[in-house]
Order: C-alpha cells, then sequence, then structure tokens
C-alpha cells in the first residue's frame, strides 16, 4: 500500500486573519471552505503543489489554543530564502533569524522559521541540501 499525503490541520481563532497570513507569507489561497454547525473548515493551496493546508475554525471559540510544549511544525522549501526572509521582514510577517544546520561537514538545511497568527511555527528551507 502507498499512501499519498493530502493535508495537515492547524486550528485557528480568526479565519480572515490566519487566511490572510497564509496568503500573504506562502501564496495560499481556499480552495476549499465547508461550513458546518458548529465548525468550518477552509482547505490552502497553492499552485506549486496539491498538498493542502486545512484551517480549522471552531464556532464560539474565542481563546488561544494550547500548542504544547512540543516542537512541531510543517516546512515549506523555497528557492531564494535571503529574499523571502527580506520579503515577510518588509510585510511585517515577523520572521526568525536564519539558520543553517549542518552534518559532517555538509549542509543539511539553511532556513528560518516564522509564526502564523495562531502561533503556530512554519519551517521556510533553502531548495538544495537534503531539500531539493
Amino acid at each position: 500500500m502507498t499512501a499519498t499525503p493530502v493535508h495537515s490541520m492547524v486550528r485557528v481563532i480568526d479565519e480572515a486573519r490566519a487566511t490572510d497570513f497564509y496568503r500573504r507569507a506562502f501564496g495560499l489561497v481556499p480552495a476549499d471552505r465547508i461550513a458546518f454547525d458548529d465548525f468550518t473548515l477552509i482547505y490552502l493551496r497553492n499552485a506549486t503543489s496539491p498538498f493542502e493546508l486545512e484551517l480549522t475554525v471552531n464556532k464560539g471559540r474565542a481563546e488561544p489554543y494550547a500548542l504544547g510544549d512540543g516542537y512541531g511544525h510543517f516546512a515549506v522549501v523555497v528557492d531564494d530564502l535571503d529574499g523571502e526572509h527580506a520579503r515577510m521582514e518588509a510585510d511585517q510577517l515577523k520572521p526568525g533569524p536564519l539558520r543553517e544546520l549542518k552534518h559532517g561537514g555538509a549542509r543539511v538545511a539553511r532556513f528560518f522559521f516564522i509564526k502564523d497568527p495562531d502561533g503556530y511555527s512554519i519551517e521556510v528551507i533553502e531548495r538544495g541540501g537534503r531539500f531539493r
């Protein structure tokens, strides 16, 4: 059996704020929106991949979600890490510092993290090394 990854999900408080962030930061736009009585699912994607980010908005929830102390995140790959970092800084999206991870002298990844409005971490990785 071969499983095909299709989406990852995060819970958000404010749909408009979350969709605006993901559009500005990563070019992800709603591909589908399904409203139920108690919650709404918004599936975001862009033209570079069929993989989607599912935003779940639980109606009536006002307090932020406790994200825990685990270091979970999802990652995207970009061609121009410096350019994306500068663009996000100029757009006041508050990217973290540029970092590089090496193993045995070889680059594994060059990257930075950014947080969405709900506090979820996204790793932005430069294409190359392990991530082609």
